[in-house]
């Protein structure tokens, strides 16, 4: 009898919480995934060099370097040809003018880092989702080979 009467009080409260619960006032039924602005911390500033190993301005001289070209032509060719194409989109985007669309250490840094600059730099975000969410292959490259290839891209 007693463990009736007790099963019976244990689903009564069981229905009676549940029942409570499950209002909600209009403001809580506001279902936008967006936090009010009150609470949403500032982004800190993105750097104009992105993330990586290079957190000084690279300057690029007027002059083209044309041993740099040779060497940064074969290690393009090899590395990355496959994704990217120097006068139109493909799997990657163009490098044609990437230098005026960017500056030579966010180019080197995206060269370098981009596992980092995917995950932190804002613009290295965007281009991750515009291009189908296809995160470029970190190569390994050394900074002499990083500068090689951006002397071989100023050449498109």
């Amino acid at each position: 009898m007693k463990w009736k009467i007790l099963s019976m009080l244990t689903l009564a409260v069981f229905f009676g919480l549940y029942a409570c619960g499950g209002q909600e006032s209009a403001e809580e039924a506001d279902t936008t995934d967006e936090a009010p602005a009150s609470m949403v911390e500032d982004e800190p500033e993105a750097s104009p060099f992105g993330v990586g190993p290079i957190q000084e301005e690279i300057v690029l001289p007027d002059e083209i370097d044309q041993a740099l070209v040779e060497k940064g032509k074969e290690i393009y060719k090899a590395r990355c040809a496959a994704c990217h194409n120097p006068e139109q989109d493909a799997i990657g985007p163009s490098q044609k003018g990437i230098f005026e669309r960017r500056n030579p250490t966010w180019v080197m840094n995206m060269i370098l880092n981009p596992e980092g600059m995917i995950k932190e730099d804002p613009v290295a975000k965007e281009l991750f989702q515009k291009y189908n969410k296809v995160a470029m292959t970190n190569m390994g490259l050394t900074q002499d080979d990083a500068r090689a290839v951006m002397e071989y891209i100023r050449t498109f």
